[in-house]
Formats: structure tokens, sequence, C-alpha cells
């Protein structure tokens, strides 16, 4: 199984199913080698390796994104219980960025960790 393949299945493992049909079916000319890049450098390259677990890459994620203040950090907030991270480890990651990255970072990452966890209640 070449890199493309091995990504794919990770992507599909944390993204969930319906995430990664939407971008495929989404990915136009422009982006589709774009598109094929991430998933196999980012997903088929990094995630697959051997040295840490997917919870803890879910994890290095979500400090990475709340501290970058990118939009990703949603996708990987809604991902995280498909890798088993928790709630309660989310807000230490999250504590780590506000002492790393800065409190607007952290304050910013809290609200939208509370926003999804507020959608997803039972």
């Amino acid at each position: 199984m070449g890199a493309y393949e091995e990504g794919m299945e990770i992507r599909r493992q944390v993204l969930g199913d319906d995430h990664v049909d939407r971008a495929t079916a989404a990915a136009t000319d422009l982006d589709a080698d774009f598109q094929r890049w991430i998933t196999e450098t980012a997903w088929g390259g990094v995630w697959t390796r051997p040295g840490l677990d997917l919870r803890v890459r879910s994890l290095i994620s979500i400090a990475i994104l709340g501290a970058l203040n990118h939009d990703e950090l949603e996708l990987h907030l809604r991902a995280a219980p498909n890798t088993g991270v928790t709630p309660e480890e989310v807000r230490e990651a999250l504590l780590h960025v506000a002492v790393y990255a800065g409190i607007p970072a952290a304050n910013r990452a809290f609200r939208v960790a509370k926003q999804i966890y507020e959608e997803e209640a039972p």
C-alpha cells in the first residue's frame, strides 16, 4: 500500500468518512493536487509513523492549531473522539497553549471547544 492509500485510511479513521468524502468530492482542478499531497504527506507520511499513536498526534494537532488560531482546530476537535481524546485531555492541551502560545489563542480555542462540546452533547 502506498502513502496515498495509507494516508486515506488514517484520514478516514481520524476525520471520518463523511468529512473525507465531502473534501474529496469538493476537490477541483485547482486544488486536487493539493488534496492528494495532504493525504500522502500529512496523513500518509506523518500520521502513519510508528513513534506516536493517533491519540497523541491528535492532541498535538489540537494544541498547534489552537496556538496558531487556525480554522482547522474545529475539525480536529470534532475528530478527537475518533482518536480517543477526551474533553479533559483537550482542556489540558489548551492550558498548555495558554502558557506557551498566549492567552488570546487559548481563549479562542476554549471558545471553539465549548461550542463543539455543547453542540454534540446528548
